[in-house]
């Protein structure tokens, strides 16, 4: 689910053999992010691993997106956060950028992450960003 969702927004193949993503997300991920889960009769159809910071993976199941998941996901990262997150996307993930974009998120940097060769935006959200139109 997780790649299928990452190739299908970034629009490139994951080059990683699938043991060497397993071994980053039982070494990497899942001891320095709270990891919640969200299924539908038994199914994983979306997972976010985050901290009281920050987000460093949101992914919906391909074929499930714009139906509230990603957003429930984000709301209960914004819930455990310490009143503001960021994460990182890739420019070219539109679909991404109009969600975050859609729940208060703003481009604050621009870089270019080397594994993958790709422009990516720093996006920060705040509360209470939405009261004021997602500006600060």
């Amino acid at each position: 689910m997780w790649r299928e969702s990452f190739e299908l927004g970034v629009g490139v193949k994951d080059f990683h053999p699938i043991e060497e993503q397993e071994r980053f997300l039982l070494e990497e991920l899942a001891p320095r992010h709270v990891i919640r889960v969200a299924s539908i009769d038994g199914a994983i159809v979306g997972f976010v691993a985050a901290t009281p910071s920050s987000v460093a993976q949101l992914h919906v199941r391909v074929g499930l997106h714009r139906r509230g998941i990603g957003s429930q996901l984000l709301e209960w990262a914004r819930g455990q956060s310490s009143g503001s997150l960021w994460l990182y996307t890739f420019a070219c993930n539109r679909v991404a950028r109009a969600f975050y974009e859609r729940h208060g998120f703003r481009i604050v940097a621009r870089g270019f992450e080397p594994t993958w060769r790709l422009e990516d935006l720093r996006y920060e959200w705040a509360a209470g960003d939405e009261a004021e139109g997602g500006l600060r």
